[in-house]
């Protein structure tokens, strides 16, 4: 126990910020034992924090399978053992994946995975000693009890995503158990779930509405989070890669038990929407909003509206989560939000000779011709956008400044798009606002060609192998020149847009009509600065019908989820559930010839990785040797 309460203390000191500074309160050395954290209330709060340890570190993109392995962004594989960047994560679609040793095991806390399975077990064991401390009051008792349940959920989730049918971890197994008790089986996705949701169930109501100490307890669950997440989990129990799978039909345990059914149930759905309604009632009736810009005083006063727009969705993850109201649930910051500086492109010369700035995380081109033209509609389908010539080279005019420098030669691609693109996606010769340079007529801008541009190659380490950056993912007020000055932000997990097209993507495959879906998509659209989902398609679309149909409209839902979600690890694991990811993957992922000065050589798209991915990858695989300890388990189907 002693050693168990040091790695405890080791865990949370690392992942520990301002808002949690209770986290470094642990035990002390010697005195590790259960009666021992549970002898007072602040002993307690310490093994409570404890169980939100392994919560904190989903935010390191790194680590998460809807980041790394959902086509957003590749990462170079020839790094060296110096660098801070696990890229396991990033392998997996090159075809690294094997049962004999997972990457991104979560199931035992391996090769960049988590230990769910003990974070589960310390969850159980604050439950069990709940009711030692006799200075807990009747109200933080019970609070804390629900903040355990929903982390159980929670992680019991995070397992569910990756591994289908999973055994529930509702106790602690007795330290005296017989053999045959240990060797758990796995229970059907359907029990799976509905534990989740009961969990949930139980947790909702003694959870508070809002954090009122922030300096404290932001980061902490609300009931807003439990309803959201209980939306979240009914959604994904729903979907195709779930409900009714024909690839899982067979796939039972060794007592012949189903642990998929192979039907499909239609009443997922109504569960799921009932789910929705209620996270987005109580979201709506405690303030929450879609996010706004709010400038500091700062900011000059000549912005003008496009830059606006810009800023209003580069700010709505990287504002501060005390006043952007848009954020129902994120995870405290750890340097920055972690990685910042591998989304961020050199911009200036002293930044170019310091070279502290990996910018590795690299957006393919199928990402960012992901994105709408400026009319709203995917650039295969506008007829006012040139599509065929997309790779052609022309030079921005002072019209453009605020979105590509004024003069600079580019590919045509990145003129005319939608305004999130140019939050998004920082390219070639694409402005920069921000980065200690607040004047919006005297810009930073990206130069990326070659090895003797800033944001060029430098080495084979410290390069971005597509020519496109997470912008996103980088506050605007972070500043990279001869060092680096981390403005910090939370790493969202849920956010009200989120939750809008969660439930319209329900509401469409409930059977509803568009005049009841689209409203939701057209919330998180004009935000975006882009007309509603009829008009667009109407008037600029060479499919202009196609929101009337259920297939169509879901097409439009899934693409628009794609990109107001990018980067953020939520839309790889939607691909998975929509059963869709497998159809990103079979195209190769490409990015410009980095290492080319000339415009007319550098924009000449070269396929980085041909990404592995089949039926199997849909479900991670079990570790084999823990199906030689326990001859219970099963092996997800195919590997």
């Amino acid at each position: 126990m002693k050693s168990y309460y040091k790695y405890l203390y080791m865990i949370v000191l690392a992942m520990t910020t301002m808002s949690c500074k209770k986290y470094l309160d642990v035990t002390p050395e010697n005195v590790g034992t259960i009666d021992y954290a549970f002898r007072n209330r602040n002993e307690a709060e310490n093994y409570l924090f404890s169980c939100y340890a392994t919560l904190q570190q989903f935010q390191y993109p790194q680590q998460n399978a809807g980041f790394t392995t959902s086509g957003e962004v590749v990462f170079p594989n020839n790094l060296t053992d110096n660098q801070s960047i696990e890229p396991t994560g990033f392998n997996l679609i090159r075809g690294t994946q094997s049962a004999a040793n997972p990457g991104l095991n979560f199931w035992d806390g391996e090769n960049g995975g988590q230990a769910i399975f003990r974070a589960l077990r310390r969850c159980n064991t604050m439950l069990e000693n709940i009711d030692k401390p006799i200075d807990l009051t009747p109200g933080e008792k019970a609070r804390w009890i629900s903040e355990v349940k929903f982390l159980k959920a929670y992680y019991h989730f995070y397992l569910f995503r990756m591994y289908g049918p999973i055994p529930i971890t509702d106790v602690n197994l007795p330290i005296n158990s017989q053999p045959q008790d240990v060797k758990v089986k796995r229970d059907p996705v359907d029990s799976v779930v509905n534990y989740m949701v009961r969990l949930l169930d139980q947790a909702a109501p003694d959870l508070p509405l809002a954090i009122q100490n922030q300096t404290q307890e932001l980061g902490r669950i609300t009931r807003p989070i439990a309803l959201a997440v209980k939306a979240d989990i009914l959604t994904t129990a729903a979907s195709p890669l779930f409900n009714g799978n024909p690839a899982y039909a067979s796939f039972v345990d060794k007592d012949g038990q189903n642990l998929f059914s192979g039907t499909y149930d239609a009443t997922k759905w109504d569960r799921a929407a009932a789910a929705c309604v209620a996270a987005i009632q109580i979201c709506e009736a405690n303030g929450y909003a879609l996010h706004t810009f709010n400038p500091s005083a700062s900011i000059p006063a000549n912005l003008t509206d496009s830059l606006k727009t810009v800023l209003n969705l580069q700010t709505t993850i990287t504002d501060k989560w005390e006043t952007n109201t848009e954020l129902i649930w994120a995870l405290n910051p750890v340097f920055g939000f972690g990685r910042q500086e591998y989304n961020m492109p050199r911009l200036t010369p002293d930044a170019a000779a310091n070279l502290i700035a990996q910018g590795t995380f690299a957006v393919p081109i199928g990402q960012q011709e992901l994105y709408y033209t400026h009319n709203g509609v995917p650039i295969t389908e506008d007829k006012t956008w040139d599509y065929t010539g997309r790779y052609g080279i022309k030079t921005a005019l002072e019209k453009d400044r605020f979105y590509i420098h004024n003069g600079y030669e580019t590919v045509k691609a990145h003129f005319d798009r939608e305004p999130r693109f140019y939050a998004n996606v920082a390219f070639d010769g694409g402005v920069w606002y921000g980065n200690g340079k607040l004047d919006p007529e005297n810009t930073l801008y990206v130069q990326a060609r070659g090895s003797g541009s800033y944001a060029g190659p430098k080495d084979n380490i410290r390069l971005n192998v597509t020519g496109y950056w997470a912008k996103k993912l980088v506050n605007y007020l972070t500043i990279y020149d001869k060092s680096m000055t981390w403005e910090n932000f939370h790493y969202p997990m849920m956010r009200l847009s989120g939750l809008y097209l969660l439930y319209a993507e329900v509401l469409n495959e409930q059977g509803k009509s568009y005049a009841e879906v689209v409203p939701y998509l057209d919330r998180v659209r004009a935000r975006a600065g882009l007309p509603g989902v009829v008009a667009a398609w109407t008037n600029f679309s060479r499919n202009p019908a196609k929101y009337t149909s259920q297939d169509g409209l879901r097409q439009i839902i899934h693409q628009e989820t794609r990109i107001e979600l990018a980067f953020e690890g939520q839309a790889g694991w939607a691909l998975r559930r929509w059963k869709e990811l497998q159809a990103v993957m079979s195209r190769p992922l490409q990015g410009w010839n980095i290492y080319e000065e000339a415009p007319i050589n550098y924009y000449r798209p070269r396929t980085l990785i041909s990404p592995v991915f089949n039926e199997r990858n849909y479900l991670w695989p079990i570790k084999n040797d823990n199906l030689i300890i326990n001859g219970n388990l099963v092996q997800n189907p195919n590997w």
